[in-house]
């Protein structure tokens, strides 16, 4: 971490000696492993570490960006004159430069973001461990007898940042991946299902056992599926489905499309949109969490955001840039090329995914979506799906080929309840939910 921090203070001094009026710089290594089986052949084996040092600089305002894989001391001073140089033709902008306030990142130690079992975890463990996850899906019923791969996959990155205002931070983080994607016989039919099983260290995730049973479940489970009548009903997203529901909302946050006219919730702060179950939040302090980090892509610290309060909109995202132009300070939100999410959720409700099922008369369970249809000036939402059809508050038949559309804001102010299912596996994350009503579309 030393001689990262060593390279990124270097990287920001050869800036101000080019002629930068204001630099930062962040390096990073990256080591990586995966493998992926199918069957009993190994697929995909993947090792490697990667050296990286990015720079960003500005020359009143003129802003440049580079980055570079040599960090010898001539490619690292090659980069950055190149970087420097650019930004001498780039038309100047009031807005741009280093942030003004940094925060206070606090002890990297309390967000318990590195793990050594990931390092220290041998490759022919993780080898066999796909492996058997293979062999798990398959002898839970002799339908399923194919698979699009079981995968195993580690990363450790070690970030080391500075600038020109005195700024410099460093951190470790460790993730783990296990998951599973068994293809069922179902006639002439196929029905695919995926499970898996995400975090900061190896003792945190599912067991191999119980990642490959509710995938291979949620294969077979499709099997029989039909397409639903053409109506409209109550639904229930599944928590990974949910997420993505909430990817879409976190976009229309994104002060940057809010600035280009791009949301559908442009001039809405202050005002009730979604329901009262709805609290959303962007917290990059959850221990644990697989969004969490000290500080964000430009050194200021990461923070709690309530985003949403009880139905209200209280604040978009920010980084420094799109807060300087809308009047907002940083929310801590910048990541490398734009505004990013740290851990972006819904906050989750008291009752489990059986008793929010259970008091659905009828309505959808959604599992998966297909495509991609959002608008993000009016909110339109529309879907493929695949999931459940729920009669008398039980899981009745498996249901395919259907769509499910609606607005995105209608679909904020219908949501009647949360389930407590929330997970942080990834930075985008979400308990399941229960929308009143949307539109089916199938026979």
């Amino acid at each position: 971490m030393d001689e990262l921090l060593g390279v990124a203070r270097q990287a920001v001094q050869l800036a101000l000696e080019s002629g930068a009026t204001e630099a930062e710089a962040t390096a990073a290594v990256s080591q990586r492993f995966a493998t992926e089986a199918r069957d009993t052949t190994i697929s995909k084996l993947e090792q490697s570490t990667g050296r990286s040092l990015g720079v960003r600089v500005f020359i009143d305002g003129a802003k440049s960006s580079l980055a570079t894989s040599d960090l010898s001391a001539d490619g690292l001073r090659a980069m950055v004159r190149e970087a420097v140089g650019t930004a001498r033709f780039v038309e100047r902008d009031s807005l741009g430069g280093l942030p003004d306030d940094f925060g206070k990142p606090g002890p990297v130690e309390s967000l318990e973001i590195y793990f050594d079992d990931v390092l220290a975890r041998e490759a022919e463990e993780k080898i066999a461990e796909v492996r058997t996850l293979e062999e798990l899906i398959r002898a839970y019923d002799p339908r399923i007898d194919n698979s699009s791969g079981s995968r195993v996959s580690d990363a450790v990155a070690s970030i080391a940042f500075a600038n020109s205002r005195g700024f410099e931070g460093s951190y470790r983080s460790s993730s783990a991946v296990r998951m599973t994607n068994p293809v069922a016989r179902d006639g002439d039919d196929k029905r695919n299902a995926a499970y898996g099983s995400a975090a900061r260290t190896y003792a945190d995730l599912e067991s191999t056992l119980e990642v490959a049973t509710e995938a291979a479940r949620r294969a077979i489970g499709m099997c029989g599926a039909r397409k639903p009548p053409t109506t409209r009903l109550p639904v229930i997203f599944e928590r990974d489905v949910a997420a993505a529901v909430l990817g879409d909302i976190f976009t229309a946050l994104n002060a940057a499309n809010v600035a280009v006219g791009n949301s559908f919730l442009i001039g809405r702060v202050g005002e009730r949109i979604g329901s009262e179950a709805v609290t959303l939040i962007d917290d990059g302090r959850i221990p644990r969490a697989l969004g969490t980090a000290p500080f964000d892509a430009e050194g200021v610290a990461t923070r709690r955001t309530i985003v949403f309060e009880r139905g209200t909109l209280r604040t978009y995202l920010y980084d420094t840039y799109y807060g300087r132009k809308l009047g907002a300070a940083s929310t801590g939100n910048a990541a490398h090329g734009g505004i990013g999410p740290s851990n972006f959720y819904l906050e989750a409700g008291e009752k489990s995914l059986e008793e929010l099922i259970a008091s659905t008369r009828r309505g959808v369970f959604v599992l998966d979506t297909i495509g991609f249809s959002s608008e993000s000036v009016s909110g339109a939402y529309s879907r493929g799906a695949r999931g459940m059809m729920i009669e008398d508050g039980e899981l009745a038949y498996p249901i395919d080929e259907f769509t499910i559309s609606g607005k995105l804001p209608d679909m904020l102010a219908a949501i009647d309840a949360v389930a407590n299912d929330l997970r942080f596996d990834g930075s985008i994350t979400s308990p399941s939910f229960r929308i009143a009503e949307m539109t089916i579309s199938g026979n």
